[in-house]
């Protein structure tokens, strides 16, 4: 009975933050799940109206997409986290940040106005340099946005964050929908009420680059919306402060790019590795079976919107290391769940993708494990931003970077996108361990190793170990699913909650 006594305010400490990140990942992920949830239709949609060469185009483009986003911010959104309120004001901090995105995106799409088509050339679209003219416009409207989302994300307002979100994936939702089913529809019917309008709007010709133009308007809205927050800021540069965001957001410009690469590199080479009959065809395949682990996508970039800030914010408490354990262990059990329901339910995600997709299916358990291996690098990585030791993340993504070349080089032309989902595999096992190693010898955190391996491997084991052991179709198989995962959530309120509760003095 003791427990009633003293739980409560001996674990206060470590319980109410834990409790206030999961709220706020939860808020933050209604936009991301709703969203990608919303986005997801659209995978149904892209694979029947594409075939997998038509949608490899659409894999290549957005691999570069994440690169140059990646550049054109250049690590100023951990650069507000890390001077805002503390050496300067954050107004002071947002207007210096903003009016550095602001103009290094101008130039940016005034370059790719100017040389639209040679890099559409080199790129190997000549007969598209539209494509180039879009995605800069996208990228530029991105990053002048992304100052403004992060801000909201420092002054805790998820709501707001989630919901201009959700406007953004609304609006490129309804567009797709618009110009790949309405548009389509209508013209085959020249008696229809809109057959005039659509005519002087639609081009069948343009394909898959109703995508990019969805796409478009979608970031455009975004800016439109966020715009009077940014204009009451105003555009004041502060010279000396933004040489300090430079010199601290440059280490970290290095590491996103050297993540991107670890992350896009594989979609982007595959193009060029592969015989040019199936490179294209295999880049579809990957791509549309890589958003069948779109769960743990999401759970992974909701949780790290919420994280950053929370770790920073409890960086000088009493106990911060352990209670940054206990997040580690819970984010654990959280993508160990995800990784076997969606393994137990593979038969309705894939229902998402076309049957044309479906030889790909394999891949999804390697990149399931390989996402938990990048999530538990994030959650490893807090060691070198808060010791403002960022040199360390950029040489760790370099790492995994040079790693991710030499791999796909030699994994790619043997084995295609398997190779690519090895590749990746590989790399961030290697990156989680060695940022591990470091950590404890600048950072010391005190993580509960023995779970943090034991629930992803037990979840991997009964997942891959299912379908040869029980059946796989019917009314029983459900059952069992459902039963395997209820006595997952079990085991874990066992080890993470009554044990606790019951050691606690």
């Amino acid at each position: 009975m003791h427990i009633i006594v003293s739980f409560v305010p001996e674990n206060s400490f470590q319980l109410n933050p834990i409790r206030k990140l999961a709220s706020q990942t939860a808020v933050y992920g209604l936009s991301s799940i709703v969203g990608r949830l919303l986005n997801y239709l659209l995978v149904p949609l892209h694979t029947r109206v594409f075939l997998p060469g038509e949608y490899g185009v659409v894999t290549e483009m957005y691999s570069y997409v994440a690169f140059l986003l990646v550049v054109l911010t250049y690590g100023f959104e951990t650069a507000f986290f890390r001077y805002a309120g503390k050496e300067y004001e954050s107004s002071r901090v947002y207007s210096t940040a903003q009016t550095s995105l602001f103009t290094s995106s101008v130039l940016f799409v005034g370059v790719c106005w100017l040389f639209s088509g040679e890099i559409s050339s080199w790129i190997q679209y000549p007969d598209h340099p539209e494509y180039v003219v879009w995605f800069a416009l996208i990228l530029a409207f991105d990053a002048v946005t992304a100052i403004p989302f992060t801000k909201l994300r420092l002054e805790n307002k998820p709501f707001v964050f989630a919901g201009i979100k959700l406007v953004n994936i609304g609006v490129n939702v309804l567009a797709n929908l618009f110009f790949l089913l309405l548009c389509p529809y209508v013209t085959d019917n020249p008696g229809h009420f809109l057959y005039g309008v659509v005519l002087q709007i639609y081009t069948p010709a343009v394909g898959v680059g109703y995508v990019f133009i969805a796409n478009l308007l979608a970031s455009l809205v975004t800016l439109l919306l966020l715009l009077p927050g940014m204009l009451r800021s105003g555009f004041r540069n502060d010279l000396q402060l933004w040489k300090r965001m430079m010199r601290y957001g440059f280490p970290l410009l290095i590491g996103g790019l050297a993540g991107i690469t670890n992350e896009m590199f594989s979609r982007v080479s595959m193009k060029y590795q592969l015989d040019p009959e199936i490179a294209m065809h295999e880049l579809g395949v990957f791509g549309a079976c890589y958003k069948v682990a779109v769960l743990m996508t999401i759970f992974i970039q909701t949780f790290r919107f919420a994280a950053e800030p929370f770790f920073f914010s409890h960086a000088r408490e009493k106990d911060s290391t352990k209670l940054y354990a206990e997040v580690m262990t819970w984010f654990v059990v959280a993508c160990s769940f995800i990784y076997l329901f969606v393994l137990l339910f593979m038969n309705i995600a894939r229902e998402l993708i076309g049957e044309n997709y479906y030889e790909g299916l394999g891949v999804v358990p390697i990149l399931l494990m390989a996402n938990v291996f990048l999530g538990i690098f994030y959650n490893l990585s807090i060691w070198f931003k808060l010791k403002d030791k960022t040199v360390f993340g950029a040489w760790l993504s370099i790492f995994g970077a040079v790693l991710t070349i030499v791999l796909n080089y030699f994994l790619i032309p043997a084995y295609g996108y398997y190779g690519a989902s090895w590749a990746t595999f590989i790399v961030y096992f290697s990156m989680m361990l060695v940022s591990y190693y470091l950590g404890k010898k600048y950072y010391p955190v005190p993580y509960e190793i023995a779970r943090i391996i034991f629930y992803p491997l037990g979840a991997a084991l009964v997942a891959l170990a299912y379908p040869y052991f029980l059946p796989m179709e019917g009314l029983l198989s459900w059952i069992l699913k459902v039963l395997i995962l209820a006595a997952f959530a079990g085991l874990v309120y066992q080890l993470e909650v009554r044990k606790k509760r019951l050691i606690s003095p």
